[in-house]
Parts: structure tokens; sequence; C-alpha cells
């Protein structure tokens, strides 16, 4: 049983998305795995991932995702080497989940929970947008932004000079704020620079 200081670390977060998605996310420093998982929602489906990582990932930063939908519930755990919180975008049109969590994107089944593909960054992941007007998602690692097909391969690629701390999608604009306070604007679409 964890103790108490490790469990009150413990991060929560609760996320509502369209179709009657509800995500309840945990998550805990280097080898608070327990603390984390103590209390596992693990109703349903349950997907470790944390093996892509590393072959013993409780000696990570950990993760839990529980989401529960009009057709079931299911539970994704994840590790990261740094500690980070975890986010997600629900993607419409190919039905899945966007799951930033430290140097790896997830795309799992909306549904299901079930991993449709995984890529890793060399530094960390900042942000995973997803929008209607575009048919692909877009991860905002610290260095480059990439463009992101439904089947995970890249569409395009853009590197920054800067260390970009923020994106987020602005009239139509992809705006990024770096550590040194410069904004950069992309057209989301192709990648090229609007500034």
């Amino acid at each position: 049983m964890p103790d108490a200081a490790a469990t009150a670390a413990v991060g929560r977060a609760t996320v509502r998305y369209p179709g009657g998605l509800e995500a309840r996310f945990r998550w805990a420093g280097t080898s608070a795995a327990a603390a984390v998982f103590d209390i596992s929602e693990a109703i349903g489906a349950l997907h470790d991932h944390g093996p892509l990582v590393a072959a013993e990932p409780d000696r990570l930063c950990r993760a839990e995702l529980h989401v529960e939908g009009p057709i079931g519930a299911w539970t994704v755990r994840l590790a990261s080497l740094i500690y980070d919180e975890p986010r997600a975008e629900l993607w419409d049109a190919p039905g899945l989940l966007m799951v930033k969590y430290g140097f790896r994107v997830y795309a799992l089944g909306a549904r299901t929970g079930e991993l449709a593909w995984s890529r890793a960054s060399g530094t960390p992941i900042v942000a995973v947008l997803c929008s209607t007007r575009l048919d692909h998602a877009l991860v905002q690692t610290e260095v480059e932004t990439l463009s992101l097909r439904p089947d995970g391969e890249v569409g395009w690629r853009a590197a920054h000079n800067e260390v970009v701390v923020d994106a987020e999608l602005v009239g139509g604009r992809l705006v990024l704020s770096s550590y040194g306070g410069v904004r950069l604007v992309l057209d989301p679409r192709s990648g090229r620079s609007l500034d």
C-alpha cells in the first residue's frame, strides 16, 4: 500500500468530450505507480502501454486514463521518462482519442481504448491539437510541429529554432509560444510560416 505522501502527490483531472465520453486522469512522478493504481478504475478493458516506454515501466512516472462512454468503459496505463500531466484530444473523424504523455503520443480507439498507433519524440510533447477542419492531428514537441494522418504517418514537419512551450489553434492558425517569449504562427494545413 502506498504511503499517504505518495497518494497525496497523485494528480487528478476529469475531462468531458463530445459523444458522452468522460475521461478521468491520474498521474504521479517516478516510482509512484502503486499510488496511481491503488484506487484504479480499471472497469472494462485494461491496456498497459508502459512497456512501450521501458521494460520496467513502474520505475518511471506513470499515468492512468479511465474513459466511460455510451458503449462501455476502458482504462489505459502509460509511462513517461519525465514528470508530465497527461492530456488528450478527441479526434472525431477517425474516432481516436489522442493522448500526449512525456515523449510519446498515443492514438487510442475512443470507444475501446485499443492502441491504433503511438509515436515517440526526441523532446517532450507540448500539445496535441485536433480540429474537424483538418484531416490530420497536430503534435507539438518542444522543437518541432508534426502533422500526423489517421494511420500515424507524418504528413509534414516544421522544425523550430525556439523551444516551444505552448501551442493553440486560433482563427485558423497554429500559434506557438516559445520559452523566450517569441510567437510563431503557422498554417495548420501545411506547416508554412505565416509570420
